[in-house]
Order: C-alpha cells, then structure tokens, then sequence
C-alpha cells in the first residue's frame, strides 16, 4: 500500500458552514482512522487547511474515497491536492 498526503485549502467564507458539517466530517475521518485506511489528520493551526494522510492502493481510490468527505460532498474546500508521499523514516515506513 502507498502512502498520500491530502492537503485541503479553506476559506474564511466556508468556516460557519465548516462548523456545522464539522462532526459528520470528523465521523467519516474517524471510520477511516479504524479501519486503518486514514493514519492521521489535523487541521493547520492558523486555520487554512488540513493534511489527512492515508494508506490506499493508488491515486484513483483515495481521489474516489475523498470525494464521499461530507466537507467535498458540501462545497466547503477552497481546493483539494492529493500526492503519494514516500515516508523514508519515522511512525509512517512500512
């Protein structure tokens, strides 16, 4: 399995819907995180995006996994990159 950085881009503008689709959001990421499929996720502190890093068979299915994110299904992210990410050391080497 390779690893993939997701890298979310948010508005100001989409921060009052943000807090409403909040907790489904977050029940999907944590679904995810069980299931071993999400390694780990966070916001970035000052608030202009998220990196949610995930264990997927290819490009296609996190692209197709991410678009089920009830942030994506809203409308709520400015701008979404998705990158296989090759961790050399750490908690992430397989």
């Amino acid at each position: 399995m390779a690893v993939f950085a997701v890298h979310y881009v948010y508005s100001d503008a989409t921060a009052p819907a943000r807090d409403i689709h909040r907790p489904d959001h977050r029940a999907w990421l944590n679904g995810l995180v069980d299931e071993g499929t999400v390694l780990t996720s966070g916001p970035y502190p000052d608030g202009s995006g998220a990196l949610i890093l995930v264990q997927a068979a290819d490009l296609d299915a996190v692209t197709e996994l991410f678009e089920k994110d009830p942030f994506n299904r809203e409308g709520l992210l400015t701008d979404k990159r998705i990158v296989e990410w090759l961790p050399t050391m750490g908690a992430f080497v397989n």
